[in-house]
C-alpha cells in the first residue's frame, strides 16, 4: 500500500464526504485522524480494477465474504457504519465507502437481490453461486463450500470517489 497516498486520500475524502467535519470537544479524535482500512475487491490486480469500476459506476453496491476467512485472520467482521478505502489493482486509493447493512446467512440462502447488488456478470444468483463457490474455496483453507457455510453479506454506499 501507498501509506502517504492513503492518508492524503483520507484527509481529502473525510472533508468532501463530510465525515467528522467538526473536531471533538477535546480535539481531533482517533476516528478523524486515522485512515480507515484500505483494501481492494477480488483476488488480484485485474479483479480489483474490474470490481472497482463496477463500484464507481454504481453497479456494485454489495459484497460478500466467507465468515471462516475472518475467523482465520486478524481482520474484524464488517459492521454497519464501517468506513473503508477501496484501492485499485496498483494499491492506489480510489473510493471511500461506508457499510450500510451487514447480515450473515448460509451460502445456500443468499438471495437473488444480493447477487444482483454485487453487480457482477449477468447479475444472476446462479452465476453468483458459481463464482463465489470457487472464490471462497480458493481464498480459504481450500475446504469445499457447502450450502451451510456462513457468508457475510455487506451492502455499502460510496461516500467519495477520487478525481481521476
Amino acid at each position: 500500500m501507498h501509506d502517504d497516498e492513503i492518508q492524503s486520500f483520507w484527509d481529502d475524502a473525510r472533508l468532501r464526504a463530510k465525515v467528522n467535519r467538526v473536531p471533538g470537544y477535546l480535539g481531533v479524535n482517533a476516528r478523524e485522524a486515522l485512515a480507515p482500512p484500505a483494501w481492494s475487491f477480488g483476488a488480484g490486480p485485474e479483479d480489483a480494477d474490474a470490481l472497482l469500476d463496477l463500484v464507481l459506476a454504481g453497479t456494485k453496491t454489495a459484497t460478500s465474504s466467507a465468515l471462516r476467512d475472518y475467523e482465520a485472520g486478524d481482520e474484524d467482521v464488517p459492521g454497519e457504519g464501517d468506513l473503508s478505502i477501496i484501492t485499485d489493482g496498483a494499491g492506489r486509493p480510489r473510493a471511500l465507502i461506508q457499510t450500510t447493512s451487514v447480515r450473515t446467512v448460509p451460502f445456500g440462502e443468499v438471495d437473488a437481490a444480493h447477487a444482483a447488488a454485487e453487480g457482477e456478470g449477468d447479475l444472476s444468483l446462479e452465476q453468483w453461486r458459481t463464482v463465489h463457490r470457487r472464490f471462497f474455496e480458493q481464498s480459504g483453507s481450500g475446504a469445499p463450500v457447502t450450502d451451510d457455510l456462513p457468508v457475510i453479506l455487506e451492502e455499502f454506499t460510496v461516500l467519495h470517489a477520487a478525481d481521476t
